[in-house]
């Protein structure tokens, strides 16, 4: 897979060593506040993750660590075509690290993999998500309530897409 360079981040593939740097961005609350799963409260639970980024099939997804002067800040990519995900240590928000680290995945999703859309789901409460989704060019296309059980929790959707420039 390719290795990804902007003004001030790496984007490559994840690696088995990523494991330590993955578990304190999924094992914090805060990080996980509006993720599909709750904090990994082992680093079991992150290993299994990392084992299924590390093992996406080329042709299904494309997913990126994201690196910041040597250390593992998040994940941007598309762990399956055509569903964009993307989640940093909360040290890194506020900063412009997930717009610089999503262009280039997005300009490959287009480019590359040829895909017509790209399209998010984002709990609607993850304000700051959403600003950035749209942002980047993408327009809310639905809602719907209960759509993820987390934990304990139900937590409902935005449902979003950015149409493939090339086609629209």
């Amino acid at each position: 897979m390719t290795e990804i360079r902007t003004e001030r981040l790496l984007l490559r593939p994840a690696r088995a060593n990523d494991l330590e740097a993955f578990h304190t961005i999924l094992s914090s609350p805060n990080a996980t506040a509006y993720w599909s799963t709750p904090p990994h409260s082992d680093i079991a639970e992150t290993q299994a993750w990392l084992a299924a980024m590390l093992s996406i099939d080329p042709a299904k997804g494309e997913d990126f660590a994201i690196e910041l002067d040597g250390r593992v800040i998040g994940k941007a990519g598309l762990f399956e075509f055509p569903e964009i995900g993307f989640i940093l240590h909360p040290d890194a928000w506020g900063k412009g690290y997930a717009a610089e680290a999503l262009r280039p995945v997005l300009e490959r999703a287009f480019s590359i993999h040829h895909l017509n859309h790209v399209e998010a789901d984002v709990d609607p409460r993850n304000e700051a998500s959403l600003r950035l989704l749209q942002r980047l060019g993408f327009a809310e296309t639905g809602r719907a309530q209960r759509t993820w059980k987390v934990g304990e929790e139900w937590c409902d959707s935005v449902y979003l897409s950015l149409t493939n420039p090339e086609v629209a």
